[in-house]
């Protein structure tokens, strides 16, 4: 695959997800990953030519990543990394020669822009976010003593890079912001030209490929994370019965005793207070207006107390002429406002 055509498939990587419903990473993180990189096989040409066609191969070597970035709160972050990776050589081959042997160490260094975009999958995973993103950058590629006992090639070139990232965090709810990470990074560059010297040789620049294969754990933690807030329990709305009353009364009709006793079936879950409120209209004098309130209210809580509610649960209050239903000039009787309240909440 040529270098466009990867950096083509790694856009494509990103823009596929767009219209899923992100899991937010809001403001500056800071990231970093430690893991295992393989290093593709490279041939190795020159000009002038060495006069043998040669190859290179590689062990699994290591890979290191810090990066500083920076969440939108929709799903897409942005950041810049810096990236180590080394790998020895396992085989150096010298086409018509047998044999494999093989020595050096061939390092890649360098800063990338990345831009990545976190996939909300509801908690389907149990809290683990996917997420999947591309970079480019620029990328030293640098030979070590890479050769046999013969001829070794020394030297390095930079170029320019790009990568494809698809990995999966986990959250770690004892420390807000904290994050868990696993990824893989698929990273490669244009080609590097190295000159060093062989055996016999002039001096020559050799064309090499960097074609890369990282596995990486890390840790990312996001600066202004706040602690996780408990989604708070439903309130129960409250409910509100009327009993109303005769004139200067405060006798519980059988009407009244049957909506009493609708208020203390309706007591259940999410109940933990009973409001009985009494009042009276605006005939008769005020003070002897608050005591009918009062003496409406205790007779509405000792009917609900008989029907099996707590007396702990009840509060009684009266009003008097407060609070009228139905607005009255003074000392006209409304028999809208001769009432009780029982509000359960």
């Amino acid at each position: 695959m040529s270098f466009k055509n990867t950096l083509l498939a790694a856009a494509a990587v990103v823009a596929l997800p767009a219209l899923a419903q992100a899991q937010p990473v809001t403001g500056l993180y800071l990231g970093g990953g430690f893991g295992a990189n393989y290093l593709d096989k490279t041939d190795v040409t020159g000009t002038p030519s060495p006069g043998s066609n040669l190859s290179v191969e590689f062990s699994w070597g290591y890979v290191g990543v810090l990066s500083l970035g920076w969440g939108f709160g929709n799903g897409l972050r942005a950041e810049i990394e810096g990236s180590y990776r080394s790998n020895d050589v396992s085989d150096f081959k010298v086409a018509g020669f047998p044999g494999s042997l093989g020595k050096g160490t061939v390092t890649s260094y360098g800063a990338m822009a990345n831009l990545l975009y976190d996939i909300n999958l509801g908690g389907a995973l149990g809290g683990v976010t996917p997420y999947v993103g591309a970079g480019a950058g620029y990328i030293w590629h640098d030979y070590d003593a890479v050769g046999n006992q013969l001829n070794t090639i020394t030297g390095d070139n930079g170029n320019w890079g790009g990568q494809a990232i698809a990995g999966l965090s986990l959250p770690i709810s004892a420390v807000p912001g904290l994050a868990v990470t696993a990824e893989y990074r698929f990273m490669m560059t244009a080609g590097h030209e190295i000159t060093s010297n062989l055996v016999g040789s002039p001096r020559t620049t050799f064309d090499v490929d960097n074609v890369n294969h990282s596995l990486l754990v890390g840790l990312r933690y996001a600066f202004n994370a706040g602690p996780a807030v408990a989604a708070a329990a439903p309130v129960a709305a409250a409910r509100t019965f009327l009993v109303f009353f005769d004139w200067s009364k405060a006798d519980l009709t059988d009407r009244a005793r049957q909506i009493i006793g609708e208020a203390a079936s309706s007591r259940g879950a999410g109940v933990t207070r009973i409001e009985v409120n009494g009042f009276t209209d605006r005939s008769g004098p005020a003070d002897y207006n608050m005591q009918l309130s009062i003496r409406r209210a205790n007779a509405v809580a000792a009917e609900l107390v008989r029907r099996g509610v707590p007396r702990n649960e009840i509060v009684t209050r009266g009003f008097g002429e407060e609070n009228n239903l139905v607005p009255t000039a003074d000392g006209v009787r409304e028999p809208q406002n001769r009432r009780v309240e029982i509000i359960l909440r």
